[in-house]
């Protein structure tokens, strides 16, 4: 038997409530993906009945997220910064606290600077892409060692028509020239690989490889540093995103490498997330 939009709702909310803290919230956003409509249409037209085919799709959709796969991943899409980007379990769910590392850099670029940019364990594209968006005059380029990754970044780039960025499978800066870069940014792995987190939330799903980083979760930052300072132009900026509790750490080894007028950034909800010096 069909149930009107109101219904399924309803009824989609209470089998969400027990794996979700926004379980009302997951089941709009599922209805409105199965649909091809904005959430709004469910205020206007809830008495519309739901014929069976979507109704059935929907209804595979809920099991997958009581089951506490991430919304961005069944429905492939996240919003970050101005954008809709394509997600797959291939790369990481962009959070809104990156958006402080592009913002951070956009105060350090200049509109009508012609500057050359690398984002590290890019993704799929996020930083890269928000960065392109806002600074049409730079060139982007974002590298990640997952193929699967790139090619999700490449389409999102497509998608948005934006032809100032280039996103590589690679090692980090192995393949970039020495002093070449005004800027790098970069959100790597830096979870700790004994994290009790990473057997809970969204996390449980995303590349593994995106998030771990050694023991202390440090590992990435110890590869990315010395690269940086090879392949920074003089006075050129590094910006690094990070754990809650890395930003004394990581300062000290940006000062250890040289560079100088370290300081860190907050994000959001008021915790330490982004480190900035330059060489």
């Amino acid at each position: 038997m069909s149930l009107t939009i109101a219904q399924n709702l309803q009824q989609a909310t209470e089998k969400l409530k027990p794996s979700s803290d926004s379980a009302r919230l997951d089941a709009e956003i599922l209805l409105a993906h199965v649909l091809k409509k904005d959430r709004i249409y469910f205020l206007t037209w809830p008495e519309e009945l739901v014929s069976q085919p979507y109704q059935a799709a929907y209804l595979e959709l809920l099991e997958r997220r009581a089951g506490g796969e991430p919304i961005a991943y069944i429905t492939e899409v996240q919003a970050f910064w101005s954008l809709q980007l394509k997600v797959t379990p291939d790369t990481l769910i962009p959070r809104p606290d990156t958006e402080i590392l592009v913002q951070e850099a956009l105060n350090l670029l200049h509109e009508d600077m012609n500057y050359t940019i690398v984002d590290l364990g890019s993704g799929s594209g996020a930083i890269t892409l928000a960065i392109a968006v806002e600074r049409p005059h730079c060139h982007i380029l974002g590298v990640d060692q997952s193929k699967q990754a790139v090619q999700v970044a490449t389409e999102n780039a497509n998608q948005l028509a934006l032809h100032n960025v280039t996103f590589q499978q690679g090692d980090w800066l192995s393949d970039v020239a020495d002093s070449s870069l005004d800027m790098v940014v970069s959100n790597p792995p830096y979870v700790a690989e004994n994290d009790p987190h990473m057997s809970e939330g969204d996390v449980r799903f995303e590349p593994t490889s995106a998030l771990l980083a050694g023991p202390e979760g440090l590992a990435a930052y110890e590869k990315i540093l010395p690269e940086a300072k090879r392949c920074l132009k003089q006075k050129a900026w590094l910006l690094l995103e990070h754990g809650y509790d890395q930003q004394n750490k990581l300062l000290e080894l940006m000062q250890q490498h040289g560079f100088k007028e370290t300081r860190g950034v907050r994000d959001y909800g008021g915790q330490t997330r982004v480190v900035i010096g330059r060489i």
